[in-house]
């Protein structure tokens, strides 16, 4: 019985362990940044690695303002381009933890 005990401190301890890893992990990719860009650099935007918008950089020679949805679609590109970069990351820095896991 006291063996079992033992193993399930070992357990304990590596599963706290494993969260730590986790958390620090988390917190390095929520502080990277990724940038995203549109079809020939017309627009840039960068986020942070928990998606929050840091910047946006418009090429002047996409402002038409007979053609506001070419700005539009440019940055839907750019926004895109950065959260697959994001969700990307995001899968090989923390699949590792969640690979074999159940889905919710």
């Amino acid at each position: 019985m006291r063996g079992g005990m033992g193993n399930m401190q070992n357990m304990m301890r590596q599963m706290q362990k494993m969260q730590k890893k986790v958390a620090e992990e988390q917190s390095n990719l929520d502080a990277t940044e990724f940038t995203g860009v549109a079809p020939d650099d017309m627009v840039k935007v960068t986020f942070t690695g928990n998606k929050q918008m840091k910047d946006i950089v418009v090429n002047p020679e996409a402002v038409d303002p007979d053609d506001v949805d070419m700005l539009q679609d440019l940055i839907v590109a750019a926004v895109n381009d950065a959260m697959k970069k994001i969700d990307d990351e995001t899968n090989k820095t923390m699949g590792k933890y969640t690979k074999g896991l159940p889905r919710m």
